[in-house]
């Protein structure tokens, strides 16, 4: 056999026919599972690969899915891909990674790509829907988007999601049980929906404990370092600042404790802080971050196998949200006051 092995080439070698062959490389469950069995052996022996653009060309699918975040750069983003592409490539899909950047017109090129057939679904973490007067008419519920994680409130369509509310307030009972009474919210960007939840989980701890929130508490951030360093400086400029922080992320929670140690504070000798997200950095840094854990590589597992039960043909967008358990793991960031 010269060339690249083709099914033919398995179908002679194993004795059935190329129909048989087909059937078994896709899964289409009309094959004998000792059949089958032979059949991918002899493929992995001739290391036979499909001919994607062929089966594409049938199909008239892309056999590939976009994953659109905000910042390609953020690490938090590294391991629901993984649950993604592991999900897909099971599927027999690619996943491509879309960079949004918080800029709309990047934004519309994805949905763009996705009405175009150059991707067949799009799971979308950036928290938003293309502007209106890009959206060209199109009712955007109809395509085949899963939104994961970050909410879009009124869009129609399926979400997996985390209890941010819950999250945010098991958070700062913490803080509140440890025997902190000013505790201050670094906020993520609001309105968007996710950056109020945590805030309104935040409100709730603090009411329910009968906690005042003084005037300058709650500081607005974009889930960058940079703004962790620049609110805490805000906060502790207060004429009385807090002992406790609660930021909406990690990287925020890590910029206010490299702004403490500017001001000579120590973490949690003289100040609390707990983030949100649990990075793989967040065990590494110093001292190690008391954050919310969220199941990242879950999320993208589920958000896949929901994408492509809607590309089987599935009703899934008003069916109530899938919201993953959180938890909160206590490390050396947090501590009681000092008297």
């Amino acid at each position: 056999m010269s060339g690249r092995p083709k099914i033919k080439d398995i179908a002679e070698r194993a004795g059935v026919s190329v129909a048989t062959v087909s059937r078994a490389l896709s899964d289409s469950g009309l094959v004998t599972a000792e059949t089958s069995q032979r059949i991918r052996a002899l493929a992995r022996e001739l290391n036979y690969r499909p001919n994607v653009s062929a089966r594409n060309l049938r199909t008239r699918k892309s056999m590939s899915v976009l994953l659109v975040v905000r910042d390609v750069g953020n690490p938090f983003y590294l391991d629901i891909l993984k649950g993604v592409e592991a999900t897909a490539r099971e599927a027999g899909y690619s996943v491509l990674m879309g960079n949004a950047e918080n800029d709309p017109d990047r934004e519309t090129e994805y949905f763009n790509m996705l009405r175009d057939g150059h991707a067949d679904g799009m799971i979308l973490m950036t928290g938003k829907l293309p502007p209106a007067e890009h959206d060209a008419g199109v009712d955007l519920s109809q395509l085949p988007v899963v939104v994961a994680l970050e909410m879009i409130e009124s869009s129609g369509l399926p979400h997996v999601q985390v209890d941010n509310i819950a999250a945010a307030k098991a958070a700062v009972e913490h803080l509140i049980s440890l025997g902190h009474r000013r505790i201050a919210h670094i906020a993520g960007p609001l309105p968007e929906v996710m950056a109020v939840h945590r805030r309104d989980g935040y409100r709730a701890a603090m009411r329910e404990a009968g906690l005042a929130v003084p005037d300058g508490y709650e500081v607005r951030g974009d889930y960058l370092l940079e703004t962790g360093q620049l609110c805490c400086g805000q906060l502790f400029a207060l004429s009385e600042p807090p002992t406790a922080l609660f930021a909406a992320n990690d990287e925020m929670a890590y910029g206010a404790i490299h702004e403490l140690r500017r001001l000579g504070r120590d973490v949690p000798g003289d100040v609390s802080v707990v983030g949100f997200d649990d990075l793989y950095l967040s065990k590494a840094f110093y001292p190690p971050l008391t954050t919310v854990t969220q199941p990242r590589a879950d999320i993208g597992r589920t958000a896949m196998s929901l994408l492509l039960r809607m590309l089987s043909g599935e009703e899934v967008g008003l069916s109530p949200p899938i919201v993953l358990p959180t938890a909160l793991s206590i490390r050396a960031s947090t501590a009681s006051p000092r008297q």
